[in-house]
């Protein structure tokens, strides 16, 4: 019998030391993919050449070509059609008003921390100038940047038919627009106030989890939970993008997951 329980042990702690160190990190959304861009090594990776729509992680797009067409000084005054756009299609909105004039400094706050469809609205109005052509300089955007992935056929990533991209195109996205000083600044601002308006920023990990930077989070019910993260920590940086996750929260309890789990592979090499 005492060695029918020696075997037993010595059979258990054989299985104990021979198991991963870690287990994988627990994921709940569809598509994933993170980076450490300091070795440029993978981390993680699940469906991210895969095409669905990723909601509002298009207005990071937005913000992109809007800088690349327009000075931060300009103004551009609200619409009633702008106003209408968001509150019609039941979006987040800025609390825009029809005939204010904001800067596009301002109005590029809107758009990223409170995820605004009245200011994509806007500035896709002014800079294509017309929706339709500000779309197409988002596709061209697209192509020059290599996201052969990736369509676009609005400027706020509401549900439309032939708009997708991948969670691997929406990370170089990210990799690209945090080069930009202005748009990383605005990306880790929490809170941001303007002309008689105050925007707090959707993403949950800026301020409550260590060394995150940006970016930007979206929701449909087609695209499911979105979030395009980023994060420093011990001289390291990581670029990640959730799609499809299954609740607000979960989204970012995947982010940290995630994060911890990037973390321990690259002590590991």
């Amino acid at each position: 019998m005492r060695a029918v329980v020696l075997v037993s042990t010595v059979l258990t702690w054989a299985i104990v030391l021979s198991a991963p160190a870690h287990a994988d990190p627990r994921v709940t959304a569809s598509e994933v993919y993170v980076v450490d861009l300091t070795s440029g090594t993978v981390p993680y990776a699940k469906h991210e050449n895969r095409r669905v729509p990723v909601a509002s992680l298009t207005k990071v797009m937005t913000a992109y070509v809007v800088r690349r067409q327009a000075k931060l000084d300009d103004l551009v005054t609200i619409t009633a059609a702008d106003v209408n756009h968001a509150h019609s299609s039941g979006a987040t909105h800025a609390g825009l008003r029809a005939g204010e004039r904001l800067t596009v400094r301002q109005l590029l706050y809107a758009l990223l921390l409170p995820s605004a469809a009245d200011a994509s609205n806007a500035l896709a109005r002014a800079y294509g100038p017309g929706k339709r052509r500000f779309v197409a300089r988002m596709n061209a955007a697209a192509r020059a940047l290599h996201l052969d992935d990736t369509r676009f056929v609005n400027a706020d990533g509401l549900p439309a038919a032939g708009q997708y991209s991948t969670a691997r195109d929406q990370l170089e996205l990210t990799r690209v627009v945090l080069k930009d000083r202005v748009l990383a600044q605005i990306a880790r601002t929490r809170v941001a106030w303007a002309s008689g308006h105050t925007w707090t920023n959707t993403n949950k990990l800026l301020g409550t989890t260590p060394g995150v930077i940006g970016l930007k989070t979206g929701f449909t019910r087609a695209a499911g939970y979105c979030l395009a993260f980023a994060a420093r920590r011990d001289g390291r940086t990581y670029l990640g993008v959730i799609l499809g996750d299954t609740g607000d929260l979960r989204r970012f309890t995947t982010a940290r997951n995630l994060l911890s789990w990037a973390e321990r592979v690259s002590d590991r090499r």
